[in-house]
């Protein structure tokens, strides 16, 4: 008893020191085994595989665990990623995740000393890489004698990137492929599709020549040759197409 009288209060604490650790591994060890993630869907990503954006977001300690993440990201995005603006963390169930991908806008991507400078809607280079991006064009045919990440390119005729913004973003409105475009010393632009070439003139009349597109292509399908796009109107009635052999 007098034990108990002297180390009352020691006692005590320790139980409840004791209580309370054990409490906190039992909820750990229920977080472990029952917030583990098996299912991540990723949406948005086109730069990047599935499993490269899984990597990103799941990576460290207890990167499986979908509670980890909820606190971890937490009304906070991934940034500073190359050729991705933002990631948000989704958790939609205690085994499953969303991550949405917000990449930035590129318009297209030049070749210099041996990388891919992709640039924006303003011809401003966003990242340098040394693997090409599957759907975004290179453009070939301007002039520069350098190259600075996070400024705009240094060519004379700075209209060529509207030029081209508009481009992407009707081949992209009408399902095409684009492989290259590229710009001569007069401004007029010739579209790459594998084998088939488009000539497209000046910059005028893009909507209307890239939509005929859509219905010429697959007619085609397997050749090799020119397209005359240059003057064509709404009410132009026969297009060339111009043969190359193999």
């Amino acid at each position: 008893m007098d034990f108990w009288k002297n180390h009352k209060s020691i006692i005590i604490v320790s139980s409840i020191i004791i209580l309370v650790l054990g409490i906190v591994a039992a909820s750990v060890t229920y977080i472990v085994n029952n917030y583990k993630i098996t299912t991540v869907y990723v949406d948005g990503n086109k730069h990047y595989t599935n499993e490269e954006i899984r990597n990103m977001v799941m990576d460290g300690f207890m990167g499986d665990n979908s509670m980890f993440l909820s606190l971890k990201y937490k009304d906070k995005s991934i940034e500073n990623v190359p050729f991705i603006a933002k990631m948000d963390v989704e958790i939609v169930d205690p085994n499953t995740i969303r991550i949405n991908v917000y990449e930035k806008a590129i318009a297209g991507y030049v070749e210099y000393l041996e990388k891919y400078m992709y640039f924006d809607k303003d011809g401003v280079v966003i990242e340098a890489s040394t693997q090409r991006t599957k759907g975004i064009p290179q453009v070939t045919g301007l002039t520069f004698d350098h190259v600075v990440i996070k400024e705009p390119l240094p060519v004379e005729n700075t209209d060529i990137f509207n030029a081209i913004l508009n481009i992407t973003q009707l081949v992209n409105k009408y399902n095409l492929s684009i492989d290259k475009i590229y710009f001569a010393k007069d401004d007029s632009i010739t579209l790459h599709f594998e084998r088939i070439k488009v000539a497209l003139g000046q910059p005028n009349n893009l909507d209307e020549k890239i939509m005929k597109l859509q219905y010429i292509l697959p007619e085609i399908k397997g050749k090799s040759g020119i397209i005359r796009l240059e003057t064509y109107t709404d009410d132009t009635q026969n297009i060339s197409f111009e043969p190359e052999s193999d």
